[in-house]
């Protein structure tokens, strides 16, 4: 059991030396992007829900 757990810490630390983080620059600008298409997402799944709410109060 213990041979198994250090086997497979060792592979771990193995394949995070073959990670590449981004830069903290890079980083920033793909936090940017992600947080101001998330708000113009919900913007617009908010309009479309209400002007299909306010159609459906016109017909029923």
């Amino acid at each position: 059991m213990f041979k198994k757990l250090s086997t497979y810490l060792r592979d771990v630390r193995t394949e995070m030396t073959k990670v590449s983080w981004p830069s903290r620059e890079e980083l920033i600008e793909s936090t940017t992007i992600v947080i101001v298409l998330s708000l113009i997402l919900a913007v617009f799944i908010f309009g479309v829900d209400q002007s299909l709410s306010n159609i459906l109060k016109l017909i029923l």
